[in-house]
């Protein structure tokens, strides 16, 4: 086992196609290293986690916000510390909420309670071709994933125009010289260009267990004390990069066709929604990404899905109200709007 772990940080606005970038690295992942994930999302029930492939793959989820802002970090820098200490992984993935500011991360990783094991490799941004020019200019945070990341992934190529992805790519190129693009379908990138993808010639049961060495511990009150010490700082990274707020429904209906008039009333200043809805015993996902929707049969396996027929939507808050109203169209219950940012 390496003595450091290389550390991926996967961006890209809500609905961009980040999961399915994990999941294909997961695929090809070496099974002499040893991988962990860091799943952030913004809403108070999490999905894409869900959504990740591999049953034996170690991973942390942290959702109510992001991991960049001061509402979650004490989640963030808890785990990393637990990573360090305990799991001491080859490489780690992190896939950030779609309105994360990353600019913090790589003096996250420097901490001096995480002994230089962290080492920050390549930042990947995923665009959406078709939907990238309209939440440009409208949340900053896609400016802040434009200009801290190296690796631009134009997904999705086959539902945009040549014209919107050039005009994509040109709002890019404002903040990088020589900005390096990669045009994909569901993400597809040659992953040997960044990974180390070779594995040791053995069947699984040969591989070796690798030897940790076991660091030295902070107690929980030292390490409590270390991050409130950070948090008082006044150079952290307090402002959220952009106002949305969440809010969960569930759906009490039996005819997938509720779900579509859902998705067809929602207001057009939706970013967001997913969830799992199940209709005479199967069970899909329901994506939706600023107007555009989709509800396709899923093959997660049933004993995954931890919140069934809970839908998360995100939008400003002043699209609540129109979400609620939208939501007399089928047989919906509201369970709560979740604000990350706000200060209570």
């Amino acid at each position: 086992m390496s003595d450091v772990t290389r550390v991926y940080l996967i961006t890209g606005f809500l609905g961009s196609g980040k999961t399915t970038l994990l999941n294909r690295i997961i695929n090809r992942f070496p099974k002499d290293k040893k991988l962990t994930l860091l799943v952030n999302e913004f809403g108070e029930v999490g999905v894409d986690g869900t959504l990740v492939e591999g049953d034996d793959i170690d991973m942390m989820e942290i959702s109510k916000g992001s991991i960049f802002c001061v509402c979650v970090k004490t989640d963030f820098i808890k785990g990393l510390y637990e990573l360090n200490s305990k799991v001491q992984p080859d490489v780690m993935l992190i896939e950030s909420t779609g309105v994360a500011n990353p600019s913090d991360l790589k003096k996250d990783l420097k901490l001096p309670i995480f002994n230089d094991r962290f080492h920050f490799t390549e930042q990947f941004c995923v665009i959406d071709a078709a939907h990238f020019l309209d939440a440009y200019g409208v949340y900053a945070s896609l400016e802040k994933q434009i200009v801290s990341s190296t690796v631009f992934i134009m997904n999705k190529i086959d539902t945009a125009s040549p014209e919107t992805i050039e005009e994509t790519k040109n709002v890019i190129r404002q903040f990088h010289p020589d900005p390096f693009f990669y045009d994909t379908t569901y993400a597809d990138i040659p992953l040997a260009d960044f990974f180390d993808l070779a594995e040791l010639d053995l069947p699984d049961s040969e591989v070796p267990e690798p030897e940790i060495e076991k660091a030295t511990v902070l107690s929980e009150e030292a390490l409590d004390q270390f991050i409130d010490d950070l948090l008082d700082s006044p150079d952290l990274e307090i402002t959220p990069p952009d106002t949305l707020m969440s809010v969960t429904y569930a759906w009490n209906g039996d005819d997938l066709e509720q779900v579509s008039a859902m998705a067809k009333a929602l207001p057009s200043s939706v970013v967001r929604a997913k969830g799992f809805v199940e209709e005479k015993g199967d069970m899909y996902l329901f994506s939706y990404v600023m107007g555009d929707w989709t509800i396709e049969k899923t093959d997660v396996p049933r004993d995954r899905i931890k919140n069934k027929n809970i839908v998360v939507f995100i939008g400003p808050p002043e699209s609540m109200e129109e979400i609620d109203e939208a939501s007399k169209s089928g047989d919906w219950t509201g369970k709560g709007v979740f604000q990350p940012y706000s200060p209570s």
